[in-house]
């Protein structure tokens, strides 16, 4: 039986792949356990971690079969759907490595969702994003309605998920879900380059500054900042690094 997720991991650099590629790899209750697996462990291999579909296409969202199947078991069998994958997309943040989405065409949905949770998103130019779940009757449920309007804003995110508009690359870039496009022929190696580069930074660095951003984002500003004081004072104390750089 083929994987729902493949792990490899090429020097510092680990690439996690949702592989149900003639589904647009769709999420079913195993790749959302799958990927959680995946991630903890790329996290303990390498020192940064690329999220990616195989296929030509990044994730396209539940899969209408596994809902089905599971909506006729019962709520409980539903949950097991969503509380699996919205697992796999909490884990992100609790991991002490970066996480890359690399997109490519469809990150609809899930997919989309799934791209929120990251922390940093890397897109194909013909990607195409969207949370679709408005023009089936549903609601988003992988953390959508929560994480859309304070990455965007509440305007842009009511608006985006009422009327499953769909967003370009350079759109998605405008509104601030993604660090960089990259041009078709360029995709593979741009992300392979980008994500070597970051895998030669300091990873202790790296995990207490991600970690910060995360705590410093649910708290006021000045408890952040005294967060960020007791932090420095720890690194360079145990480190040595940065001394004088200011």
């Amino acid at each position: 039986m083929t994987k729902p997720v493949l792990l490899e991991v090429s020097g510092k650099v680990a690439t996690v792949t949702l592989n149900r590629p003639e589904q647009r790899n769709a999420i079913t209750v195993a790749l959302g356990a799958a990927l959680e697996d995946a991630l903890h462990e790329a996290a303990a291999l390498a020192d940064v971690v690329v999220v990616r579909g195989a296929g030509g296409n990044f994730c396209a969202g539940g899969d209408f079969h596994e809902l089905g199947r599971l909506r006729a078991l019962g709520r409980a069998a539903m949950a097991e759907l969503f509380d699996n994958f919205r697992r796999a997309c909490a884990i992100i943040e609790t991991l002490p490595v970066p996480v890359i989405c690399a997109v490519e065409g469809f990150a609809t949905a899930g997919g989309f969702e799934l791209i929120q949770a990251a922390d940093i998103v890397l897109l194909h130019e013909n990607a195409v994003l969207a949370d679709i779940h408005a023009k089936f009757g549903q609601i988003p449920g992988g953390g959508g309605t929560q994480r859309l309007p304070r990455l965007v804003g509440r305007q842009r995110a009511l608006a985006h998920i009422l009327t499953a508009d769909s967003l370009t690359a350079a759109q998605a870039l405008d509104w601030g879900l993604a660090y960089r496009v990259f041009a078709s022929d360029e995709f593979d190696s741009a992300v392979t380059a980008f994500a070597e580069r970051l895998a030669t930074r300091d990873r202790t660095a790296l995990a207490r500054s991600k970690a910060l951003i995360y705590q410093g984002l649910r708290q006021p500003l000045d408890e952040g900042l005294a967060l960020e004081r007791e932090a420095v004072l720890d690194h360079v104390a145990v480190t040595g690094t940065g001394v004088g750089r200011g």
